[in-house]
C-alpha cells in the first residue's frame, strides 16, 4: 500500500508502484508489468516528445501575453496562434506535465506534489471543523495544464438556465444558445451512444470525452439504484441533467487528456508560440496615466524579467491567482489595497463573489463483497500491466470517481440543486484520500480506524447552487505570499438544507436491491462532536457537514463578469477589465454565477469564446 508520507513526489509514487509489483507472483509479473514495459516506454517517450519546450530566448514584445497555462491559458494559446502574424507568449509558474500524471487513478496523489499550489482556507468556526486547524485544502494546479492535470477528469457543461441567467444579468452573448457552439467546438466525443447526437455533441475537437474504460460493480449498483428509485439514466450534457449516469471524462484511450495534451501538444512547433515555465508573474505593468496594460513582470530562478505586450495581456491564472495578481498590480478594492501598501490604479470588486460546490465528505458505506477500489487490490502486477499495456483496468478510473447523479430537491423545475458523486471506494480505501482532505487524527481514530481496509463505497452530496459566497484577499504586498481565502460556507441555511436532503437520498440508495446484493450498510460510528444529535438526524448531518466540508475544487467567480453598470463586476461581457485598456481575464474567475456540475468543461468554453472575442475585436473573422 501507499503508506509513505503525504509529501511524496510522483517519482516516489512510481517507485512504490514498482515495489508493489515485485510483491506479486512471477506469473503476474510475466503477464503484467514486465511484458508491457515497451508500451510504457513508448507512452513516456511520446509524452516527452510532445511536451512544448521552454523558450530560451524571449522576444522583448509579443502581441499577446497569457498568464497561466491552465485550462483557459492552454486553449487561448492554441486559438490565438492560429493567426500566423500574432506572436503569443504563455507564462506558467509550474513545470511540465509528465507521463505519471496521465494515469487516471493517481489523481489523489498529485495533490502532494509541487504541481499543486497547496492553498488552504483561513481557519473557521463554522466549516472545516474536522480538518487540520479548521482549514480546508484548496488544491490548484501549478503545472502546464493547470488544474486539468490535478482534477478528477469529470466533464460536465452545466444547465441551460445557468447561462441564460448569466445573460439576464446583463452579459450579452452568454446565453445557452450563445455558448453551446463553443462547447461543441472543443469536443471530440468518444461515447458511441452519443456520437450521432449532433445537436449536443461533436467529433473532431481537441478535447477527447469518453467513459472510463473500467467500472466497479458498485458503480453499476449506484446507477441501478437510481433507476430503482424512479430516476432516469441521462446524458447530463444534453437536454436534461436530472438523473443518473456514468461520468463523462476528459480521457483519451484510458489516459488523462489535460488541457496541455489537448491544446498545447498539437501546436508545440508553431513558430509564433512561445512558452516560459517555472516563471511567476508578479505584476502587470500598467501605465497609470492612460490606464493601459503594457506587459508583465515575472521572476524565474530569482531573476526578474519584463516582457511587453503590443496588443493585450490576458490573465488566465484561475480563481485564486487571477484576483491576487490584479490586486498586486493596483486593480482591486481601494481600502484593501491601501491597507497593504499598494497604489490603486482602478477600484474594482476583485476577490469578491467566491463560489464553490462544497460537499459532505466521509459519508461511508460498507459492503460484504470484494468489489471496491482498495489500494492493495488494484496495485498488482496484473492490474498495472493491464494499464501499461492496454490502458484498461482499475488504474483507468479517474481518481476513483465512477458515476454521478443530478437531482432536483426543490421545486421540481428540472434545475438541479444537488449532485451525488459516486466513488468505488471511500476515505478508508487509500491513505492519501484522508490526507487530501486533512481529516484530524482524533476523528480518524474514532470513526474510521475501526473499519480500515474494509470494502466500502462513498457518495459526496454536493451543493450545486450555493447562496453563500466568499472572498480572496491579499495577505500583504509580497507576490510570493499566499493570499487569504474565505469561502464562507453555510452562511445561508438553505445551503445546509440541500446537503441534508442529499445525505438522506444516499441512505435510500444504499437500501435498494441493487446495493443490498452486496450487503451495503451505512457506517454509523458517529463523529464525536456530532454524536449528541443522534446519527442520521438532520442536525447530525448538518454537524457532519460543518466538520467534513470538502471542496471539489470548483472555486470560481472572484473576477466577476458584468456590464458597465454592475458595481460588483470586474470584467465586461467581452472579458475586458473595466477601466483598463489592453487587459482581459479569461478563466473560471469570471463566472458571475457558478454553474451546475463541474467547472473544467465550462472553462474550455469560456476560453474558446474569449479567443473568438479577441479575434473579432482585432478585426479577424471567426
Amino acid at each position: 500500500m501507499f503508506q509513505s508520507e503525504a509529501t511524496m513526489e510522483l517519482e516516489a509514487i512510481w517507485l512504490l508502484v514498482a515495489l508493489q509489483c515485485l510483491k506479486s507472483t512471477q506469473a503476474q509479473l510475466r503477464t503484467g508489468i514486465l511484458e508491457n514495459t515497451p508500451y510504457m516506454l513508448l507512452d513516456m517517450l511520446k509524452q516527452a516528445a510532445d511536451e512544448p519546450q521552454d523558450t530560451r530566448k524571449l522576444l522583448k514584445e509579443y502581441d499577446f501575453i497569457i498568464v497561466g497555462a491552465g485550462t483557459a491559458g492552454c486553449t487561448l494559446a492554441n486559438r490565438l496562434t492560429e493567426v500566423p502574424e500574432w506572436k503569443v507568449l504563455l507564462i506558467e509558474a509550474g513545470g511540465p506535465e509528465n507521463f505519471l500524471m496521465d494515469l487516471p487513478i493517481v489523481a489523489n496523489y498529485l495533490q502532494f506534489t509541487d504541481a499543486n499550489w497547496k492553498y488552504k482556507t483561513e481557519p473557521s468556526n463554522k466549516y472545516c471543523l474536522g480538518l487540520h486547524n479548521n482549514q480546508c485544502n484548496f488544491p490548484r494546479g501549478k503545472v502546464i495544464g493547470g488544474s486539468s492535470v490535478l482534477n478528477y477528469m469529470i466533464y460536465t457543461r452545466g444547465h441551460p438556465k445557468d447561462y441564460d441567467t448569466w445573460a439576464a444579468m446583463g452579459n450579452e452573448g452568454w446565453s445557452y444558445q450563445d455558448v453551446l457552439p463553443y462547447f461543441l467546438k472543443s469536443e471530440d466525443i468518444g461515447i458511441p451512444e452519443y456520437a450521432e447526437d449532433t445537436k449536443f455533441h461533436s467529433r473532431g475537437g481537441y478535447l477527447s470525452i469518453t467513459y472510463p474504460p473500467y467500472r466497479t460493480p458498485l458503480a453499476e449498483a449506484f446507477v441501478k439504484a437510481g433507476l430503482e428509485l424512479g430516476d432516469k439514466y441521462v446524458d447530463y450534457n444534453a437536454e436534461s441533467m436530472i438523473g443518473f449516469s456514468y461520468i463523462q471524462s476528459t480521457l483519451n484511450n484510458g489516459t488523462r487528456w489535460s488541457s496541455s495534451r489537448a491544446f498545447l501538444h498539437p501546436i508545440r512547433n508553431r513558430s509564433n508560440f512561445h512558452i516560459k515555465k517555472y516563471s511567476t508573474v508578479t505584476k502587470i505593468i500598467i501605465d497609470p496615466k492612460t490606464k493601459t496594460a503594457r506587459g508583465v513582470q515575472f521572476v524565474k530562478n530569482n531573476r526578474q524579467y519584463v516582457v511587453r505586450a503590443k496588443r493585450e495581456v490576458i490573465i488566465s491564472a484561475s480563481s485564486i491567482n487571477s484576483p491576487q495578481l490584479l490586486m498586486l498590480s493596483g486593480i482591486g478594492p481601494k481600502k484593501h489595497l491601501e491597507k497593504v501598501g499598494i497604489n490603486v490604479i482602478k477600484d474594482l470588486k476583485v476577490g469578491y463573489n467566491l463560489m464553490d460546490h462544497v460537499a459532505l465528505g466521509g459519508f461511508t458505506f460498507l459492503v460484504n463483497a470484494s468489489v471496491s477500489l482498495l489500494t492493495e487490490r488494484i496495485l498488482t502486477g496484473n492490474a498495472i500491466g493491464e494499464y501499461l499495456g492496454y490502458h484498461l483496468g482499475p488504474l483507468s478510473i479517474p481518481g476513483g470517481c465512477e458515476a454521478i447523479a443530478f437531482l432536483d430537491v426543490g421545486d421540481n423545475d428540472g434545475y438541479p440543486e444537488l449532485e451525488l458523486l459516486f466513488q468505488g471506494g471511500s476515505v478508508i480505501s487509500d491513505y492519501t484520500i484522508r490526507e487530501n482532505f486533512g481529516i484530524t487524527q482524533e476523528i480518524w481514530d474514532a470513526v474510521y480506524k475501526p473499519i480500515q481496509n474494509r470494502d466500502s463505497w462513498m457518495v459526496l452530496p454536493m451543493l450545486m447552487r450555493p447562496k453563500s459566497t466568499g472572498r480572496v484577499m491579499l495577505r500583504d504586498n509580497n507576490p510570493f505570499h499566499k493570499p487569504l481565502i474565505y469561502p464562507n460556507y453555510f452562511e445561508h441555511q438553505e445551503d445546509l438544507d440541500v446537503l441534508v436532503a442529499g445525505a438522506k437520498k444516499v441512505v435510500e440508495l444504499s437500501k435498494t436491491k441493487a446495493f443490498q446484493k452486496y450487503g451495503s450498510k451505512v457506517h454509523d460510528i458517529p463523529l464525536p462532536p456530532c454524536e449528541k444529535f443522534g446519527f442520521g438526524t438532520d442536525k447530525y448531518f448538518e454537524c457532519m457537514m460543518r466538520h467534513f466540508s470538502f471542496t471539489i475544487y470548483h472555486i470560481s467567480g472572484t473576477c466577476k463578469m458584468g456590464p458597465k453598470g454592475d458595481p460588483t463586476a470586474v470584467v465586461d461581457p467581452r472579458l475586458r477589465v473595466h477601466g483598463i485598456k489592453g487587459l482581459r481575464v479569461i478563466d473560471v474567475s469570471i463566472f458571475p454565477k457558478i454553474m451546475v456540475g463541474h467547472t473544467n468543461g465550462p472553462v474550455f468554453m469560456v476560453a474558446e469564446k474569449g479567443a473568438d472575442m479577441i479575434k473579432q475585436d482585432w478585426g479577424i473573422e471567426t
